[in-house]
């Protein structure tokens, strides 16, 4: 990787403003545009970028399948959880205004959790998807196994 140091500088350098950007997104997407599913694929971008540079290999060792899986379905519940949250209190499901004695408060409360949930469960997947691409791609495959 000697032969690639500006590469390897470049990807150090823009990886953590990616990451940045992609938290103010995700927390600025109730007043503004953006959420969940904008910072979801801006936060997958920054450790897609960082397995394209330094290797699948080490990208699993910083982001293993396991964890990304977990991710995933936490986020997906957290989702869920919020919308059933709405249910038991009365409500109808992604109920926000049920979430607090203030309706106001609970929307605020409602929209920030279910675009968390989001996010994690979208950066999860485009994680997961590019590293199940990645192994297939990586390996040499004959023509019998196309």
């Amino acid at each position: 990787m000697k032969h690639h140091l500006i590469l390897l500088m470049a990807a150090k350098l823009m990886i953590p403003p990616i990451l940045l950007f992609a938290l103010y997104v995700q927390f600025h997407g109730d007043y503004g545009p953006g959420g969940g599913f904008q910072a979801g694929v801006i936060f997958a971008s920054a450790f897609i970028l960082y397995g394209l540079v330094f290797g699948l290999d080490e990208l699993r060792r910083v982001a293993p399948l396991s964890a990304v899986t977990k991710l995933m379905a936490a986020g997906w519940g957290l989702y869920i959880g919020v919308g059933y949250a709405g249910v038991a209190t009365g409500g109808m499901f992604l109920d926000y205004g049920r979430l607090s004695s203030d309706p106001i408060a609970g929307q605020h409360t409602g929209i920030f959790l279910v675009e968390l949930g989001v996010g994690m469960a979208v950066a999860s997947t485009m994680l997961a998807i590019y590293q199940c691409f990645a192994a297939h791609q990586s390996r040499e495959l004959t023509d019998d196994e196309w």
